[in-house]
């Protein structure tokens, strides 16, 4: 069974109706498709396709709503007809898999997966010019590539590596010499007996892949490779503008004291990923305080797994780094964590880097010259070092970010217990017997919340590596129990921890998690117990028929947990639309937690000036309250 039949089945009617009650993600667009396909389909092509793959809905409305399509044959021919039409885009990257009719309530929709466009075959773009016509995603959803990204994305899909380009005028004197020497005696004291250690050095570099010669023009000269590996730090600079690198420690709580302890391009040393990984490794295996192992011998090991998963993980990024892109390569040192950071994008899709065993290396030519002296992996196999050693320790799973804009992909190693007791103590204590019922996958989502102060989707799949439906199913299932606090509205929902109201005495861990206000007394009288009687509440501010008439309007968000962003706010309107309203007068009419309806509605709707504050010279009164700017009318799509 292929990846598409995978992913296919796993969606059926029920998951496409739960997944339009969430709204659209990362992964998921809707598309009315109204008037036939349109143009926005082929932008979201391409942008899925030049991100993380996804799910493409035709007969659904933004809101989630299933409008339904009346001629869903034709529509679909008219799919296959553009995927095929290099004026349209510039690959086709579907089956007959991944176009599906689906039925809900009698209506039809069709189902379009796109896969994750190969590192070969991006850009993927529309038209016939990829500077107008490459988009990618991000959490404000599509957006069009600039030059500089498309740029980048073409060097990716070369067949030749990107530290293998030939420099033209630079020779054996812009290398540090004592960095070669360096690493020949220790390439020769890991293969004693390797033929290429009887070579000169420029054969030597040959070998390696640090010089090559043009066999069309007959031209030698220093690779890219072999001049970060060893070259002096003046000509790094000048030929690689952007090549940065930098190591920095902290490990006081003094405010004034930024960094203990920092390696960066200073003039001071060579400056060469050589000498940074000698003087960086060093640094980074210092006082781990880890209980020794033994070999098949019963001797004592020099290192742990611990230490090899730091070692490749900082290969890792020297290795993978695009030193043409921006940022440059950062590593960071903390009491409690590490963090490697290098430029350029993931080269395999976020779900074969989970499963390991698969691998694409930009810079061959380094990961061939750090293998020569034991370090570094092939075939992925560096990337399950990294997950033995820190499960080896019981320690948080590492966590893997990649960003755009600009393109950078960060490792996070957490020293902290997957599930530290602490943390089981404060959510006992917190949410009681609803904690204790939870279900094995259930408390780590909520450990995650609590140590990391947000969980999401893409976290929970690299902890447990269920697929990312059923990660939000049990999100969401977290969300309904009263557990679990959705922020963000459809593309990168994240989640926090649901604010106790029954229990005020909460203790400061989770004041700061939750309080983003800096009169925190202020934000904590504006939660309460939804469990008091409502029409009790606020009998001089409100008459009873008034409070009843907004506890009519408020009625969808109080019995059903889960609306649509779009839902949410025309009643939030409604209600504001009969005069001022506190944060707290909203957070019992609705049933919801006061900081979640602040973060994910009313800053935003003020923002967009659908509501006005009552003292927008006072921005944090405790009784600010909130009216609308106009009558919410139903809006056709």
């Amino acid at each position: 069974m292929n990846q598409s039949d995978k992913l296919l089945e796993k969606i059926n009617p029920f998951d496409i109706l739960t997944r339009l009650d969430w709204g659209e993600s990362d992964d998921l667009e809707f598309k009315s498709a109204k008037g036939g396909l349109p143009q926005s389909m082929w932008e979201t092509y391409s942008s899925m396709a030049n991100s993380q793959g996804g799910v493409i809905l035709l007969g659904v409305e933004n809101d989630g709503t299933v409008s339904g399509l009346e001629d869903v044959v034709k529509l679909k021919k008219s799919v296959w007809d553009a995927v095929h039409n290099k004026g349209k885009v510039s690959i086709n990257l579907i089956g007959e898999g991944d176009v599906v009719e689906l039925e809900h309530q009698h209506k039809k929709i069709l189902l379009i997966r796109i896969p994750r466009a190969s590192r070969y075959q991006r850009p993927v773009y529309i038209g016939l010019n990829p500077l107008l016509g490459t988009y990618r995603r991000n959490y404000e959803g599509d957006y069009h590539c600039t030059e500089q990204e498309v740029s980048r994305m073409l060097s990716d899909r070369a067949e030749e590596p990107a530290d293998s380009r030939i420099l033209e005028h630079y020779s054996l004197e812009d290398l540090d010499r004592p960095s070669l020497q360096q690493y020949r005696q220790r390439f020769s004291s890991q293969k004693p007996t390797h033929p290429w250690i009887s070579e000169n050095d420029q054969e030597f570099l040959v070998k390696l892949g640090g010089w090559r010669k043009n066999r069309a023009s007959g031209y030698e000269s220093l690779t890219v490779a072999g001049l970060l590996m060893f070259g002096k730090e003046e000509v790094l600079r000048e030929a690689l503008p952007q090549y940065h690198i930098d190591y920095r420690e902290k490990f006081s709580d003094d405010p004034d004291i930024r960094w203990t302890d920092r390696l960066t391009l200073d003039g001071t040393w060579a400056g060469n990923l050589f000498q940074f990984y000698l003087r960086v490794i060093q640094r980074l295996s210092a006082d781990l305080k880890l209980p020794f192992q033994l070999d098949a011998d019963l001797f004592r090991k020099g290192e742990t797994v611990v230490h090899e998963a730091i070692r490749e993980t900082l290969v890792n990024a020297l290795i993978h780094a695009d030193y043409q892109g921006l940022g440059g390569i950062i590593i960071e040192k903390y009491q409690d964590r590490f963090e490697f950071s290098n430029p350029g994008l993931l080269l395999i899709s976020f779900d074969q880097l989970l499963c390991g065993n698969v691998s694409e290396c930009r810079n061959k030519s380094l990961q061939t010259m750090f293998m020569m002296i034991g370090v570094g992996e092939k075939a992925g196999s560096g990337v399950d070092k990294i997950k033995r050693g820190w499960k080896s320790q019981h320690w948080r799973y590492p966590k893997i970010v990649e960003q755009v804009k600009p393109d950078r992909v960060q490792w996070m190693l957490p020293m902290e217990s997957l599930i530290p007791d602490e943390s089981l103590v404060r959510l006992k204590k917190q949410f009681g017997t609803k904690f204790q019922n939870c279900s094995k996958l259930e408390v780590q989502a909520l450990v995650t919340a609590d140590v990391e102060r947000v969980v999401d989707n893409s976290r929970m799949r690299q902890i447990t590596g269920e697929h990312a439906t059923d990660i939000t199913i049990l999100l969401q299932n977290l969300v309904g129990k009263g557990l679990l606090v959705q922020e963000g509205q459809g593309r990168w929902t994240h989640y926090r921890l649901e604010v106790d109201s029954h229990n005020k005495d909460s203790d400061s861990h989770h004041k700061a998690l939750h309080s983003h206000n800096k009169d925190s007394d202020s934000h904590h009288k504006a939660l309460h117990s939804h469990n008091k009687d409502s029409d009790s509440l606020y009998s001089d501010e409100f008459s009873r028929d008034t409070w009843e008439d907004l506890m009519r309007m408020a009625k969808p968000s109080r019995i059903y947990r889960r609306l649509s962003p779009k839902k949410m706010e025309k009643i939030i309107l409604n209600l504001c639309q009969t005069g001022w309203l506190t944060r707290r007068n909203l957070s019992d009419l609705l049933k919801r937690d006061s900081e979640g309806l602040r973060v994910r509605f009313i800053v935003p709707l003020v923002a967009h000036g659908r509501l006005r504050l009552r003292f927008p010279d006072k921005l944090n009164r405790t009784d600010q309250a909130y009216t609308a700017v106009d009558v919410v009318e139903e809006k056709e799509e």
